[in-house]
C-alpha cells in the first residue's frame, strides 16, 4: 500500500475511534461540572433536581451563624409533596460514626479492649470466622479484618436479612478477603459485629447505647434506628432509578434522622464537642470525622470543612450503583461549598 493511503487510513482510524470514544464519555457528568456556578445555594440544588434527582435536603451550619436549610425537588412523587428540610431520611453508612464513637466511649470506661481477639467476646465464632483469633476489635473498627461484606452477597438488595441470625448467615463460614490486618476492605459485617459488641458488655441494645452515650448529651431529637419508631409519613421517599415505586418501605436496618440531627453531630465531633480529650486520642486513632452513605433509594454526605468552620449535610433521595447519580451527588455537593466560600 502506497504511503500516502496508508496515512489517510490510519488518520480515518484514528478519528473513528475518537468518535467512538466521545460516544461512551459520561457527559452528564461534564455538563454538571461546566454549568456556571450559581449564587445561591438553592439555585444549586435546583440545577441537581435538572440533572435527575427526585429531591435533596441540604443543611448548612457555619461558624457560630444560624443554621441554613435547604430542599429541592420531591418528598413524595406519587403524592406530589414537595421536600423539605425536616423530613427524616435513611443515612446508611453516615451511621458508623455514632457506632465508632460509642465504641470509643465503651474503651475508655474499659468495657472493650480494641486489641483485644474478638473470640475474647465472641468465642462462638472460633471456626465460623476465619482467623478469627487473630483478628482484634480495633481492625474490625478500621476494616481490616478480613471478614467478607454482607451486603456483596448476590441480590443482597433485593432481599435484605430480616434479623441478627439471617445476617450472621450470610458472613459466617465464608473464606476471608485477606489475612487480618494485611490489607483494608470496607465491610458492613465489620460493624455489624461491633453492633453486637456493644450489646453484649453494656448489656443493653446498641440504640440504648448510642442514645445514652451520643443523643442525650446533644439533645438529639429527630434520630432513630427502626422504621417502627418513625412516622413514615415523615421519611422522605426513596427512588431507585429504572423503577417507578417508591422503596422507603424496605427496610435496610438504616439509622434515620434529619439534616439538622445528623449537622449538630458532625459538628460535635469535629469540634471535640461529644468527646473527653482522653476519648478524642482513642478516636483519632481508630477512625475518620465525615463519612457517606449509599441504599438503594437514598444517598448522603456529612462533613464538616474546617477551612470555613462548615457543616454541610446532604441528602439525595434517588439512587443507581450503575449509573451516575453518586458522582452527580458529589459534583454538586463540591459546588456548593465553592458557592459557601465564595461568599467570603
Amino acid at each position: 500500500m502506497p504511503a500516502t493511503k496508508s496515512k489517510i487510513v490510519i488518520r480515518t482510524i484514528l478519528l473513528a475511534g475518537t468518535v467512538i470514544s466521545l460516544y461512551f464519555v459520561p457527559w452528564i457528568l461534564i455538563w454538571a461540572w461546566i454549568l456556571p456556578l450559581p449564587d445561591t445555594v438553592q439555585e444549586q440544588l435546583n440545577e441537581g433536581i435538572q440533572h435527575g434527582f427526585d429531591g435533596t435536603i441540604v443543611y448548612i451550619q457555619q461558624g457560630d451563624q444560624p443554621a441554613e436549610y435547604y430542599a429541592a425537588g420531591w418528598h413524595d412523587r406519587d403524592r406530589m409533596i414537595r421536600a423539605y428540610p425536616e423530613a427524616y431520611f435513611k443515612i446508611a453508612s453516615i451511621g458508623k460514626l455514632y457506632d465508632a464513637v460509642a465504641i470509643t466511649k465503651l474503651v475508655a470506661e474499659d468495657l472493650i479492649s480494641l486489641d483485644k481477639s474478638i473470640l475474647e467476646y465472641f468465642p462462638e465464632f472460633a471456626g465460623r470466622i476465619e482467623h478469627a483469633e487473630n483478628i482484634s476489635i480495633r481492625m474490625l473498627v478500621q476494616h481490616r479484618s478480613g471478614i467478607p461484606n454482607f451486603t456483596d452477597v448476590p441480590n443482597f438488595w433485593m432481599h435484605p436479612p430480616d434479623n441478627e441470625e439471617q445476617t450472621l448467615e450470610l458472613f459466617l463460614d465464608k473464606p476471608a478477603s485477606f489475612a487480618p490486618g494485611t490489607d483494608y476492605a470496607y465491610s458492613n459485617s465489620n460493624y455489624f459485629l461491633l453492633g453486637l459488641l456493644m450489646e453484649k458488655v453494656t448489656n443493653n441494645s446498641k440504640a440504648q447505647v448510642i442514645e445514652k452515650k451520643i443523643l442525650e448529651p446533644l439533645k438529639l431529637k429527630n434520630t432513630y434506628f427502626s422504621l417502627n419508631e418513625i412516622d413514615q409519613d415523615k421519611l422522605m421517599s426513596g427512588y431507585y432509578v429504572g423503577v417507578e415505586e417508591d422503596i422507603k418501605s424496605t427496610n435496610y436496618h438504616s439509622m434515620i434522622a434529619t439534616a439538622q440531627d445528623v449537622g449538630i453531630f458532625i459538628k460535635a465531633l469535629n469540634t471535640g464537642e461529644i468527646l473527653t480529650k482522653e476519648e478524642n486520642g482513642i478516636y483519632s486513632s481508630i477512625y475518620k470525622y465525615d463519612h457517606t452513605g449509599l441504599i438503594p433509594g437514598y444517598q448522603s454526605i456529612a462533613k464538616y470543612h474546617e477551612n470555613i468552620d462548615t457543616v454541610v449535610i446532604q441528602f439525595v433521595n434517588t439512587a443507581n450503583f450503575d449509573g451516575y447519580t453518586w458522582s452527580i451527588s458529589e459534583i454538586v455537593y463540591a459546588r456548593i461549598l465553592k458557592i459557601l466560600e465564595n461568599r467570603d
